[in-house]
């Protein structure tokens, strides 16, 4: 069963929460250290991740599964959410050069498909960036978080998973460390876990972060398939009305 978004955002609200968003950040802003007029699309929940790269990235929005349910974003500007089929994006064919999926493929109910979707989305050499729970390690035994739900992977899997979808994983990192426990003294300790358990345990984190790139010699894996193309410009307004349901 899908995590609902309300459970998540909750997570995020409370201090560890915001402690592995901190931490899970750092790893993402080391393999994206300048997105300058680059295009991105946050997929599943990665409102926590994307604000980092505001006002850097040409565009940045979130699309949230229908599984998942939608939450505003940002709180107090105009929405850059919208609730999705995972399985047909409202984006044009080759319109975004970085995606950032976060609680997503997890909870996926037809992988494969959406996996070959954000391969159409991608422009030729984009970008793709999960952060996926860790099947060897802590976070995905207790489902107080987020990422104690759903499928976790191995190292193994995600790499076959991406060369079935057309592509090749390029960059491998880990974050989560610290147990998932909300203790005082664990929580004021979270770098020193993070430094000592990459150094003594590095295969045993909460989360795999992967960064993949788009293979274009694949185009003719996905030809033929149709789905909803809706035009993705300068601003969100472009997304369907059916689909911009923020709340």
């Amino acid at each position: 069963m899908a995590l609902d978004v309300i459970d998540i955002r909750a997570f995020y609200a409370e201090a560890l929460g915001g402690i592995a968003r901190r931490l899970v950040a750092q790893r993402i802003r080391a393999i994206w250290p300048d997105i300058t007029g680059l295009r991105l699309a946050g997929i599943g929940y990665a409102t926590p991740y994307l604000g980092m790269f505001k006002g850097e990235a040409l565009l940045s929005a979130g699309f949230m599964p229908a599984r998942q349910g939608v939450a505003r974003w940002p709180v107090e500007e105009p929405c850059l959410t919208a609730l999705v089929d995972p399985d047909g994006l409202p984006l044009r064919d080759g319109s975004i050069d970085r995606i950032l999926m976060v609680h997503d493929i997890e909870m996926a109910e037809n992988l494969p498909a959406m996996l070959d979707e954000a391969w159409r989305v991608l422009a030729p050499g984009g970008h793709l960036l999960m952060v996926v729970p860790n099947r060897r390690g802590m976070w995905a035994r207790f489902d107080h978080t987020p990422f104690g739900h759903g499928r976790p992977f191995s190292r193994r899997q995600l790499i076959q998973l991406l060369r079935d979808a057309y592509l090749a994983p390029e960059y491998w990192t880990f974050a989560l460390y610290m147990p998932p426990f909300t203790r005082a003294f664990l929580l004021r300790s979270a770098v020193a876990w993070e430094r000592i358990g990459a150094w003594l345990w590095p295969g045993f984190a909460g989360v795999i972060l992967v960064e993949a790139t788009k293979q274009v010699y694949a185009a003719t894996a996905v030809q033929g398939t149709q789905k909803q193309k809706t035009i993705f410009g300068a601003a969100i307004k472009t997304v369907p009305a059916s689909t911009r349901q923020c709340s």
